[in-house]
């Protein structure tokens, strides 16, 4: 059990009927995720129709819904298959780790259009706190990002690009490098040439074209070959 300062409503409503208990909310949520313990989660072992009025559920009517009578194994439905309030410093947890997200998806999937390199990350941060970005704390990045980069292109030039690159590895490196391929771009074409090396042509969006050269050139000691073929 955790303290009951801590608590937040985890809630579900069947055929009319509220069933409410109290939670932390961080670890409720962990478990509704598939992660930690129900212990860890409840402040009591309780079912409530109001938890604020103090009215506990019926037990006839947890039996008939739930169909049973343990309480735990109630409060694990309701957390799984209810809601769970979020507490605001929960809810500013989610919400800056979209803000990281989506800054790091402009970085890596767009450059500046006046040198064909990626923005830095803090240019970006400050560009959306400059045009007021608001970020939605329950919406995935990727569904966010197209309309805040519409929102950011006033202050920041953006364009998003997609090139495919000709990379040739030596034999010695080509085995532990493709799967550095495959990480950071979509693999278009792959040849093992006689000699044990390897030809490929990799997709990337431009931003990411830098990390990529130096993840090779890392594992390769700069002994890669490179042609960027086409972008769109």
């Amino acid at each position: 059990m955790v303290s009951v300062d801590n608590a937040v409503i985890a809630r579900i409503k069947l055929e009319g009927n509220n069933f409410e208990i109290l939670v932390n909310g961080d670890k409720a949520l962990q478990f509704k995720e598939g992660h930690g313990k129900l212990e860890d989660a409840l402040v009591t072992n309780d079912i409530f129709s109001d938890v604020k009025k103090g009215l506990h559920a019926s037990e006839h009517l947890m039996e008939k819904l739930f169909r049973t009578k343990d309480k735990k194994k109630i409060a694990e439905e309701i957390i799984k298959k209810g809601e769970v309030q979020l507490t605001a410093e929960h809810l500013k947890n989610l919400r800056e780790e979209n803000r990281r997200r989506i800054i790091n998806l402009i970085h890596k999937n767009s450059v500046d259009p006046r040198t064909n390199l990626p923005h830095p990350e803090q240019r970006i941060e400050n560009a959306l706190q400059e045009a007021k970005v608001n970020i939605d704390a329950f919406k995935a990045p990727e569904l966010q990002v197209q309309d805040i980069v519409k929102k950011i292109r006033v202050i920041l030039p953006l364009k998003y690009e997609l090139r495919e690159i000709a990379i040739k590895i030596p034999a010695q490196y080509a085995a532990k490098s493709y799967s550095t391929l495959k990480h950071l771009g979509k693999i278009l074409h792959d040849e093992w040439q006689s000699d044990g090396s390897l030809v490929a042509v990799v997709e990337i969006p431009a931003g990411m074209q830098s990390e990529l050269f130096d993840e090779l050139n890392k594992l390769t000691q700069g002994s890669i070959e490179t042609k960027i073929l086409k972008t769109k």
